[in-house]
């Protein structure tokens, strides 16, 4: 997830779950799914943007095992530091997204799993807008959140206490196709990480293009 600048809520979150919560994921069969799908559409050396890289795998490790140039961003400079030991072949940015520059045109893919989940809703549709413009025409976006239709929601998220914002499923589909993407594929499932604190929550996957100039 990415949230604020350091000692912001997002990063005090992942600061402290660290490697716990590769191991809460690390089961998601959806998230491997997507990834796979994701794969099967890439040329060989594509350069992919992994948002909210987190510990790095699985997705940085998947990418760059398959010979993809990935730079991931994350505002944790925790999770920054394990994923820059656990995947060497990918290089790894603390920084907020929202923020660090991105050249229009500048990757063939995307990867945003549940890396807008602590931002508000026009900063999710900004965020979306940007990074739409950053791949290059037909780029391809693979994105996964949460479908809930909360804004601000105070929770607790692996024994860590979160501030939440989504859309339902129907307008996380709007914002993309706002943003200039189209879905090419939508997934709906239910998932419970593996911890003593988690409950199982409902998860969305979108496989998106951006539409050619």
């Amino acid at each position: 997830m990415v949230g604020r600048d350091d000692g912001s809520p997002a990063a005090a979150v992942f600061d402290a779950l660290g490697s716990e919560y590769e191991k809460a994921f690390a089961s998601s069969q959806p998230h491997r799914a997507s990834l796979a799908r994701l794969l099967g559409r890439l040329a060989p050396g594509s350069r992919v943007l992994d948002v909210g890289s987190g510990t790095g795998r699985p997705t940085a490790a998947a990418l760059s095992a398959a010979g993809h140039r990935v730079l991931g961003v994350d505002v944790s400079p925790v999770m920054v530091e394990i994923a820059s030991r656990q995947v060497p072949g990918a290089e790894f940015r603390c920084a907020d997204i929202r923020r660090i520059p991105l050249e229009d045109g500048s990757f063939d893919a995307v990867c945003l799993y549940f890396a807008l989940l602590q931002m508000t809703r026009a900063e999710q549709s900004d965020v979306l807008r940007r990074l739409a413009r950053a791949l290059r025409p037909g780029g391809l976006l693979a994105l996964a959140t949460v479908p809930l239709d909360v804004e601000e929601f105070d929770g607790v998220f692996m024994g860590q206490e979160v501030r939440v914002t989504s859309f339902a499923a129907e307008g996380v589909v709007a914002v993309v196709r706002e943003a200039g993407l189209t879905v090419e594929s939508q997934d709906s499932v239910m998932f419970t990480p593996t911890h003593p604190d988690a409950r199982p929550e409902p998860q969305l996957f979108l496989l998106c293009r951006r539409e050619e100039a």
